[in-house]
């Protein structure tokens, strides 16, 4: 879909004013390119080298981007965004959820940020109880549940 739908809808005939209202410059292409290589290379070289089994990726954010614009550019989001585990106990080839057709609203096996905290703490075998950060309260707050659906 990401190759066939801008040559559909024509976009490459739009005005460079329309297309930045679509924020079609933000230069995805290339900035996905600068990440995409680099961690597959890390991935595989992990695997090769019998790593992969006990090094856990992570590769997400505690928020994602709104759908649409707001101003001078997306918002913070935090009822739809992506998050991604590797290695450490993690199944493979496992999608754990999903966004209704905007990526506004988590429809499917809903998530907060702490479940992937409680998540990463679980498969390094520490207890998110048992930590303190002197004058904060927030693990004891907003603590998460480990996502046992996606390990293994």
């Amino acid at each position: 879909m990401q190759t066939s739908i801008p040559e559909t809808l024509g976009f490459e005939k739009e005005s460079a004013e329309t297309k930045a209202l679509y924020g079609m410059d933000q230069n995805h292409t290339d900035l996905a390119a600068q990440v995409d290589k680099p961690i597959a290379g890390l991935l595989k070289d992990l695997k090769r080298r019998g790593m992969l089994d006990d090094t856990l990726v992570v590769f997400g954010t505690e928020f994602g981007r709104s759908p649409g614009a707001q101003d001078s550019g997306r918002d913070h989001h935090p009822e739809g965004f992506c998050a991604w585990l590797a290695g450490g106990g993690i199944k493979g080839d496992v999608q754990h959820g999903a966004t209704d057709a905007l990526g506004f609203h988590a429809i499917e096996n809903p998530h907060y940020i702490t479940d992937i905290h409680a998540t990463v703490m679980h498969q390094l075998g520490l207890d998110s109880h048992q930590l303190e950060i002197p004058r904060r309260k927030r693990l004891a707050l907003d603590h998460g549940m480990p996502i046992m659906d996606i390990i293994a």
